[in-house]
């Protein structure tokens, strides 16, 4: 398949995004709502499915479609096409505080294996696809369920991380134990499964869980620091009581507030 070729440019250090440098024809994809600006001469336009080639014709762009939304994406994907002149710029911005992970995909075999919902724009041509776990244990208590999404083609694609990210190489044989949530992405090449916590106490009051994600080289995978859903829930339990939430009242932590906030 062909992909346009694109230079990139990643600014912030907390809270990213990726500044993509498009010539006159060339064009990008983003995901929806992730656009933070563009210049002059760039065209939006919002197509179903991912645009790649493998999705022409009426039921190739359905399938698309509905395979984005399986994954949990919307059906649609905006593009991004240069009809200008000279070079011209598209930046698009992370949803949350982390890290932006650039993927040559021609690097890692034409292949990338990520979380759902952490895709963020990518070169047109790259191929937005799902990935089933192969265990069905792994797909129960893996923490990101049975399906994944699969990047294809040999472009530039961007993925989203929470907090830091790291790149690991996995040796043939090598083994890394991994929080299930911590897993951001992998190439296909690692076998991916899941194991208990061992010990009951470990498992009950350890607060890590009951699963460990276990990952095998050879490959390379990439591990988070902050999931989202670690940073939801406790953004949810530190919520005022008064406010819906599930967490403390606004005045608990505050050691002064019992004696300025009392009775009269």
């Amino acid at each position: 398949m062909s992909m346009d070729t694109i230079d990139y440019f990643i600014h912030g250090d907390d809270m990213q995004f990726v500044e993509i440098e498009l010539d006159p024809g060339e064009a990008a994809i983003g995901e929806a709502g992730s656009m933070m600006y563009l210049e002059d001469g760039i065209f939006m336009d919002t197509i179903f499915g991912d645009g790649s080639a493998e999705q022409k014709g009426l039921f190739g762009k359905i399938m698309g479609a509905g395979k984005r939304l399986i994954s949990g994406e919307s059906m649609f994907t905006t593009v991004y096409t240069h009809k200008g002149n000279d070079k011209k710029r598209v930046a698009f911005a992370a949803p949350y505080t982390g890290k932006i992970i650039p993927f040559d995909l021609k690097k890692y075999g034409g292949t990338i294996i990520c979380q759902k919902e952490s895709f963020l724009c990518a070169a047109k041509g790259v191929s937005l696809g799902i990935a089933f776990q192969k265990r069905l244990r792994t797909g129960f208590f893996g923490g990101e369920g049975f399906i994944m999404q699969k990047l294809e083609g040999d472009g530039m694609a961007f993925a989203h991380s929470g907090g830091m990210v790291i790149e690991r190489k996995l040796a043939p044989g090598e083994i890394l134990r991994v929080d299930t949530g911590c897993v951001v992405a992998y190439t296909p090449d690692i076998d991916f499964d899941v194991q208990v916590v061992s010990g009951v106490k470990t498992a009950l009051f350890g607060g890590e869980g009951l699963f460990f994600a276990v990952l095998q080289g050879p490959g390379t995978i990439w591990i988070q620091s902050l999931p989202f859903s670690r940073l939801a829930s406790r953004i949810f339990a530190a919520a005022p009581i008064s406010n819906g939430g599930g967490g403390r009242s606004s005045e608990e932590g505050n050691i002064l507030g019992g004696m300025f906030l009392g009775d009269d």
